[in-house]
């Protein structure tokens, strides 16, 4: 299959877009496919498009229109659509007697072979999870530094205690989704089967730094994750201080209140 897919053309516009959570696969995968895990589906006159559960997209040869039109297709399937979208662009390029690499925005590989625009598809989705995971834990830590700055400033982890497991459950939401859903450091299915395009895989993941980038995801969603449970568990042990004190003021009130009984009204 190859170059007659696009249309006899040698470069390709490739897209590729994060659109909700989730994306119902099931009507599509009883359709007929170019090939599964990813699923690759024909799309427009010439063109095609990979579509990732986790939500994640990306379209090969697409005009304009016909990305505009293939995608409204996809949102009956969409769970949780996103609002604001992350897109990635790139160019493919056919080009045969060439070694097969990435330079800036141009993937050069020697065929327009399936399992090449299934691996190309993998690596700028798992790019965009990571970009918008990224912007997240970026946006978590803005609203949990003021907690942090309560605290080192009046010795007190103030009362937002909401906020705090709310922070807790975002953190343990996106390394579920990191881990369960996306499989960011796991090798993709087709590289089992198909070993010989290992080389064009490793070569993406180092130009989009999937590797590095999540080592530093994980690293600050711990650190954010035992931000949240540590100024919650100074939050939970004011609060047991507090009930302790009210206790031993009652304590003291009801022994005020036996004395007056037993010395003032007798």
């Amino acid at each position: 299959m190859d170059l007659a897919l696009f249309n006899m053309q040698q470069r390709v516009q490739v897209r590729a877009l994060f659109l909700a959570e989730r994306i119902q696969l099931k009507d599509f995968e009883k359709a007929q496919s170019l090939a599964k895990k990813p699923l690759l589906l024909t799309a427009g006159s010439s063109g095609c498009a990979a579509l990732f559960r986790y939500g994640a997209v990306v379209v090969f040869g697409l005009t304009a229109i016909e990305e505009t039109t293939f995608l409204d297709s996809l949102k009956p399937y969409l769970e949780e659509p996103f609002e604001q979208l992350l897109g990635e662009e790139i160019v493919l390029c056919l080009e045969p007697d060439q070694k097969e690499g990435v330079d800036g925005g141009t993937i050069t590989v020697n065929t327009f072979s399936v399992e090449h625009l299934q691996v190309i598809a993998e690596v700028l989705a798992r790019s965009l999870v990571l970009e918008r995971y990224e912007t997240v834990v970026a946006r978590s830590f803005q609203r949990i530094e003021p907690l942090a700055e309560t605290l080192q400033q009046s010795g007190r982890p103030g009362s937002k205690g909401r906020d705090l497991l709310r922070h807790i459950g975002d953190t343990l939401s996106i390394q579920g989704r990191m881990v369960g859903r996306v499989e960011i450091k796991e090798k993709p299915d087709l590289l089992w089967y198909y070993p010989e395009h290992e080389r064009i895989y490793q070569r993406l993941v180092d130009e989009y730094e999937l590797d590095d980038r999540h080592l530093v995801l994980e690293h600050k969603l711990d650190l954010l994750s035992r931000t949240a449970e540590t100024l919650l568990s100074l939050l939970q042990n004011k609060r047991s201080l507090r009930v302790e004190w009210y206790i031993t003021l009652l304590i003291v009130l009801e022994i005020l209140l036996t004395l007056y009984e037993l010395f003032i009204r007798h």
